[in-house]
């Protein structure tokens, strides 16, 4: 086919991503698994991660239920390759939009549960090193194959240093919801900028995160460290109005989302797509820079690098047909068309 000048390019993987086209992960049914993936890959995004909200451990447990029997159908449009559990082992201090009412310190019988009845399913997991159990718990991830995250934290620097050392190697919304970078005490923040066995997460919408601290990530994480995200709500897609995340009210206008009450920041409305341009047209990176971060990068966190995250023979056709002004015009997932 002729291009016509429009740049091809590896499809877009999200490895933080809640909902969209007014679908929740959290709804634990089909019909919304299947808006949200069809909806995302529209925006150019062929792999994701099923990322669920503090919640019971039944909901949680019934979202993985639900995530197990889409992925065993078939999907027809982006590839669930597993499951994103962001909460509850998280620090009420720094909550964000997520209910500290239901957040408690790791539960190793939890986990034992999840992998044994969906072996495989979780491939990443947010927790806040601070809390008391967390070191035997990241080592237990690890032994699963889950990919340790730091995210809604208040740990300091030596305790974030401390989880590397038993495995932790990931930071999700890096800035957002944990704690920030002092000259005496460097916190989370300064350890995920300065140790490079850490990958941070962005979520590139001149919303979260101030463009000068974007910047900052793009020049301490430049060598494979830094991941395009989008944290996106069931509100993407859709217009302003009110909506539901994690069972708490939400409210979006002008396209940012925030909790109704108290007004935090509730997620976004961002797609990959909108993410690659931000960081090309506000950041300065060309597109070649830009896609590493939205395709390499996040295949090389979940491990998926043999299969997916860059154009090669042998890899699977996950490819986008973009235009020279970034608009996704064609979108294809394993070789087959679905936008």
């Amino acid at each position: 086919m002729d291009a016509k000048g429009s740049w091809l390019l590896p499809g877009f993987i999200d490895v933080h991503v809640h909902g969209g086209w007014g679908g929740d992960f959290m709804d634990a049914s089909e019909e919304s698994l299947a808006k949200i993936t069809r909806f995302h890959a529209s925006r150019g995004t062929t792999t994701m991660l099923a990322t669920t909200m503090t919640a019971s451990r039944e909901d949680i447990t019934r979202a993985l239920q639900a995530v197990q029997a889409f992925r065993a159908k078939g999907m027809p449009f982006a590839r669930l390759a597993g499951v994103h559990l962001e909460g509850p082992f998280i620090n009420p201090k720094l909550a964000g939009a997520q209910d500290p009412k239901l957040m408690l310190p790791p539960q190793s019988e939890w986990l034992e549960e999840w992998t044994s009845a969906y072996p495989g399913l979780i491939r990443l997991l947010t927790l806040a090193p601070e809390l008391e159990g967390a070191a035997p718990f990241i080592r237990m991830l690890a032994g699963h194959g889950i990919v340790a995250a730091c995210g809604h934290t208040d740990a300091a620097y030596d305790q974030i240093q401390e989880a590397v050392s038993h495995g932790l190697s990931h930071a999700v919304h890096t800035f957002n919801a944990m704690k920030g970078l002092h000259h005496r005490e460097p916190g989370v923040v300064g350890a995920v900028l300065t140790n490079e066995a850490v990958t941070a997460e962005v979520i590139a919408d001149g919303i979260h995160v101030h463009e000068a601290c974007v910047r900052l990530l793009t020049v301490t994480k430049r060598q494979g460290n830094l991941v395009l995200v989008t944290d996106a709500i069931s509100a993407a897609g859709l217009g302003d109005g009110d909506y539901m995340l994690g069972g708490q009210d939400v409210v979006v206008k002008d396209g940012v989302a925030r909790l109704k009450e108290g007004g935090n920041l509730a997620g976004s409305t961002l797609t990959m797509i909108d993410a690659l341009r931000y960081m090309v047209e506000r950041i300065g990176l060309s597109v070649e820079e830009a896609s590493l971060l939205a395709s390499r990068n996040p295949a090389r966190v979940l491990g998926l690098s043999e299969h997916t995250g860059s154009i090669a023979g042998g890899k699977a056709a996950d490819l986008l047909l973009v235009s020279p002004s970034l608009e996704i015009e064609r979108v294809w997932v394993d070789g087959r068309r679905v936008c």
